[in-house]
């Protein structure tokens, strides 16, 4: 039995004995409100880390969003409203198994003696995180913070920040990249999406290099064998949408090309933004040269061969990443509740 289903047992047990108990203090209640209620009651509920205001959270429907399609394509039974909490040190977090959080809505990533406690409680038990923005390249923490929410880089290093955090609770553990072959990746959804409606420019990067097999830069914290805390580059900006069923954001595709004599121009080539390095999946660096308001323009990868950025906007492609994201963010559910 995994962990959530022993916490879905025990709630389970607590709610039909709650259930017994009205029925028979009352005769009026019918058995299908009784079974409706036991059946919201039931449901998990994923708890939310905000600081401040929860109205003024990043993304606020994107949550929502997610947990309605993995209600509409999976027989896992989760509110659509998630709990609140501004400090991991709310006791409330021990009733349940998912705490989801945006790295911009923690502003002090610093733990007080009680949050660490509480933490280490709550993973010790089964819990499991997802930060959601927590691979963050350098370009997108320290220019502007905001740019993490909109841009994503396959990073394979965990934002210093939230690192440090989990190194007060679990002193001697660090974060792992998963591997591309890890069962989380094909919990639900196997592969990408049918990748024909991409255009010609941006198929093959995105199948070959983007998004090999489906799979996304992840980092993982185990914790006695168990992958207790995931983090990935931003997710929520592609899993919104309105009342009207429309995705509430328009994402394009950052693509690497090659070109002969490429490599010899961008070597003496200049740039006005700042020139960082990222790392990649087998440890090696890449290093990225930015334009203004940190957009890459161009990259020396580590055979020393170079590629410039282009970049592309169009509806397929968007809704595209829509679905990928979103198929990404069910495969993270279904893998935290079944595993």
């Amino acid at each position: 039995m995994t962990h959530f289903q022993k916490y879905l047992a025990n709630l389970r047990t607590g709610l039909l004995l709650l259930a017994s108990i009205s029925i028979a203090a009352a005769d009026v209640v019918k058995v299908e409100d009784a079974t409706k209620a036991w059946d919201e009651a039931s449901a998990i509920h994923i708890v939310q880390l905000v600081q401040g205001n929860h109205l003024q959270r990043n993304y606020p429907d994107a949550l929502p969003s997610l947990i309605e399609e993995l209600q509409k394509v999976t027989t896992l039974s989760v509110a659509l409203d998630p709990i609140f909490i501004e400090t991991l040190a709310d006791p409330i977090i021990l009733d349940h198994p998912f705490i989801y959080i945006n790295f911009a809505d923690r502003r002090d990533w610093t733990l007080s003696e009680a949050e660490a406690e509480n933490l280490r409680n709550f993973i010790d038990r089964g819990g499991f995180i997802f930060v959601d923005a927590g691979i963050n390249a350098a370009f997108l923490r320290d220019e502007n913070s905001a740019y993490g929410q909109f841009h994503s880089f396959a990073e394979w290093q965990v934002s210093p920040k939230v690192s440090d955090m989990f190194t007060e609770v679990y002193p001697e553990k660090t974060f792992q990249p998963l591997p591309r072959t890890h069962r989380l990746f094909t919990s639900f959804y196997s592969g990408l999406p049918d990748a024909e409606i991409l255009p010609d420019t941006v198929r093959d990067f995105v199948v070959n290099e983007k998004w090999p097999q489906g799979t996304y830069a992840a980092m993982g914290l185990f914790v006695e064998g168990r992958l207790s805390v995931l983090a990935m580059p931003i997710l929520a900006m592609g899993w919104g949408k309105n009342e009207l069923d429309q995705w509430t954001t328009f994402i394009g595709f950052r693509i690497r090309e090659g070109a002969d004599g490429i490599s010899e121009r961008l070597a003496d080539a200049a740039y006005t933004g700042v020139r960082f390095e990222t790392t990649r999946e087998d440890g090696r660096s890449d290093v990225v040269y930015t334009q203004q308001e940190a957009m890459p323009a161009w990259v020396q990868e580590p055979d020393d061969a170079w590629r410039v950025f282009r970049y592309y906007y169009t509806q397929e492609i968007s809704d595209y990443a829509h679905t990928f994201y979103t198929r990404l963010g069910i495969n993270i559910f279904v893998y935290a509740f079944t595993e």
